[in-house]
């Protein structure tokens, strides 16, 4: 391992809640709630001071509803910290907790702070998914209010038409897209049966009657794939005979949040944390915007020269499952041990909480390499309007 400077951000703790399904357990709990709950389990776990948080900065994509007004500075304050820690709240839509461990990877590197949180959260229960567009005028089915001029540019359409172009473009079938989805389910199943998830903080919820239990797994893993029922949904948009995009392929949506410690790595030593993991390369960039989701082609090509690594290196590939799609492209592109992409399943079985997924898959990425005792870990996720986020993390734990 190269040596560590002291002014070096490193990842000291990092957490997610369990994931619920939209309008599953975590229906009656507030999204502040559950951001706040994330961050006071981070620093339950991590032992560090609320009081020398130096910033909070939130990913969140529907910042309307109760996810407005800055969700970061009400969780934070829900959560117990002291009024002297800020909170601010970003939206890179699906990356929107990825990109916050990078701005929050920023502040600490350049000595404005000693600790940061990075963190995410969305319910798909409560707050509609982009009812900020929408005003709760109508339901979200795509991006139908953007500026005239920047739709005559670039025919944005909905993000399922996105996975049915990259579909196209490589040539995948359905049989394909729903074999990924089984895999997804079943690599997630084992994963949870095993007790594998040390990332997960169980938190309240309910069930089906209304009775109070307790979350301490996703609730979007699906015991049976019945494959007959599989096969027979209907495409989302397209028809029979030319859509392969269906909601058992797609990712779920959920209810979640999560968080990440970041600190200096000197105070941190000084201290007495025990760094779980550095930074090797963070990027986002942007890509076409009609294809919309492939930007983590180039994002991944971009962070492996930045690290100095092949996709051959790594020991962990966290790719977001907003589609199958998308993490059977990648897979046809970089052509990864298959072992090592999404061991774990993903989105399409645990949920995408949207800005909650980006620091949720890091906190899982980063139990993963700890378990199969693994060094370099890489979470790539596409992200609405052509984005794309990627980060490479070696692991010192």
């Amino acid at each position: 391992m190269n040596k560590i400077d002291s002014n070096e951000a490193v990842i000291l703790e990092a957490v997610r809640t369990a994931f619920g399904r939209r309008g599953g357990a975590l229906r009656n709990t507030r999204p502040d709630t559950l951001l706040a709950t994330a961050l006071e389990a981070l620093v339950s776990r991590s032992g560090v001071q609320t009081s020398m948080v130096g910033d909070v900065l939130a990913g969140c994509v529907s910042q309307a509803g109760e996810q407005g007004g800055n969700i970061s500075r009400q969780a934070l304050l829900v959560a117990g910290f002291p009024e002297s820690v800020p909170g601010v709240t970003m939206n890179r839509m699906c990356g929107s907790s990825q990109y916050a461990l990078h701005a929050a990877v920023q502040a600490v590197g350049m000595q404005d702070m000693d600790f940061a949180i990075a963190c995410g959260v969305e319910s798909m229960s409560r707050v509609p998914m982009f009812l900020d567009m929408t005003l709760g005028q109508h339901d979200f089915t795509g991006f139908d209010n953007l500026h005239p001029d920047l739709v005559k540019r670039f025919a944005i359409p909905h993000q399922v038409e996105s996975a049915e172009l990259i579909a196209d473009h490589w040539s995948l079938t359905r049989s394909q897209l729903d074999d990924y989805a089984v895999e997804s389910h079943a690599r997630a199943k084992a994963a949870r049966d095993a007790g594998l998830h040390a990332e997960i903080i169980p938190l309240p919820g309910v069930d089906k009657e209304g009775n109070t239990i307790t979350l301490d797994r996703d609730e979007g893993i699906r015991e049976v794939i019945d494959r007959v029922r599989m096969d027979a949904m209907a495409p989302v948009f397209r028809s029979a005979e030319t859509g392969k995009v269906t909601a058992a392929n797609a990712s779920q949506m959920s209810d979640g949040a999560a968080a990440v410690l970041v600190g200096r790595y000197g105070a941190a030593i000084e201290l007495g944390f025990k760094p779980k993991a550095k930074f090797l390369a963070r990027v986002v960039l942007g890509s076409d915007p009609v294809m919309q989701l492939t930007g983590i082609i180039p994002a991944t090509r971009q962070a492996l020269v930045k690290a100095g690594l092949t996709i051959n290196d790594l020991d962990w590939i966290e790719v977001n499952e907003a589609f199958a799609s998308v993490a059977l492209a990648f897979e046809r592109e970089f052509k990864p041990d298959t072992a090592i992409l999404n061991p774990w399943g993903g989105a399409i079985a645990h949920g995408h909480p949207l800005g909650g997924t980006g620091a949720g898959l890091m906190a899982k990425m980063l139990s993963g390499l700890r378990h199969v005792d693994g060094e370099l870990g890489l979470q790539v996720m596409c992200i609405g309007h052509g984005m794309a986020t990627a980060t490479i993390v070696q692991r010192l734990d």
